[in-house]
């Protein structure tokens, strides 16, 4: 795949940012199923939720820069995102930070010392209990940075959690689903996790777990095409010594499952990127 620079770059500096009121903007969508709210318009608006108490985004955007007479700053084409971190689907918050190149517990810092450090967002529930009443469908997700962030994207990995029910699976599953429609960053992935010796199966069924829908977060893309990983809850378990529900804790107690899921992904991302000639 060929790429122009150029038009790559005004793409990922026009990319749409635009604002309502609550900080987001899209359609008023009908209530996704089991979902409290309709979109994260919707969730922000609500008065009885508070920002920093209840949920939180977090999200970085490297700069760009292509002023310079002599070299550049590397265009970053990916970014990784968690739309129902924090203790909504508990781990992939830290997996979002990691697979972007930076450390968990401490994410100014990061987790390799030569690039590439991708873009990222996330939303996290922030509760003691109740947190699944704050997830909000991919498909619904209308998050201003979300939207923008992935609108300027070549590639986009969105981290989820489920149960092996959820999934179709026999109960007690540690696998991950690879969905998303782009076939090529699917394939990458389960080469990577095949070769790390993490169980991974082809995501089927409802869009949910499938993220097959144009709509979804992960493939509102410049490409039109992302990658959704759904981490059921035994193998997200199994990647922090005190368990998936620390919400607190698990970032600093990673184990070697966890670095293991965090360098497939990677490496999946860089295959895919290779092959994106930018001229």
């Amino acid at each position: 795949m060929i790429l122009n620079r150029r038009t790559l770059i005004t793409a990922l500096a026009t990319a749409p940012v635009l604002s309502t009121a609550s900080g987001v903007v899209g359609s008023s969508p009908a209530r996704a199923a089991g979902d409290t709210y309709a979109s994260n318009t919707a969730l922000y608006a609500d008065i009885a939720l508070v920002e920093g108490v209840d949920y939180r985004r977090r999200y970085r955007r490297h700069p760009i820069d292509d002023t310079g007479s002599s070299g550049r700053s590397a265009l970053v084409r990916t970014a990784v995102i968690a739309p129902h971190g924090g203790g909504i689907e508990g781990g992939t918050s830290e997996l979002c930070l990691a697979i972007a190149g930076y450390h968990p517990a401490e994410p100014a810092s990061t987790t390799t010392a030569a690039g590439p450090l991708h873009d990222y967002w996330m939303f996290e529930g922030l509760r003691a209990t109740g947190n699944s009443a704050l997830h909000v469908t991919s498909t619904h997700c209308d998050d201003t940075i979300a939207r923008s962030l992935c609108a300027g994207s070549l590639n986009v990995v969105s981290l989820h959690g489920c149960t092996p029910a959820r999934a179709g699976l026999p109960a007690g599953a540690a696998v991950v689903l690879v969905g998303g429609l782009n076939a090529t960053l699917r394939q990458h992935l389960m080469d990577e996790f095949t070769a790390a010796g993490i169980r991974a199966v082809a995501a089927s069924g409802d869009e949910e777990i499938a993220g097959l829908s144009p709509e979804n977060i992960c493939n509102r893309t410049l490409l039109g095409m992302g990658a959704q990983l759904e981490i059921t809850t035994e193998l997200r378990a199994a990647m922090f010594a005190d368990g998936r529900n620390n919400l607190v804790g698990r970032a600093a107690n990673t184990l070697p499952l966890f670095w293991s899921f965090v360098h497939a992904v990677r490496t999946a991302v860089e295959r895919v990127e290779a092959g994106q000639r930018v001229l």
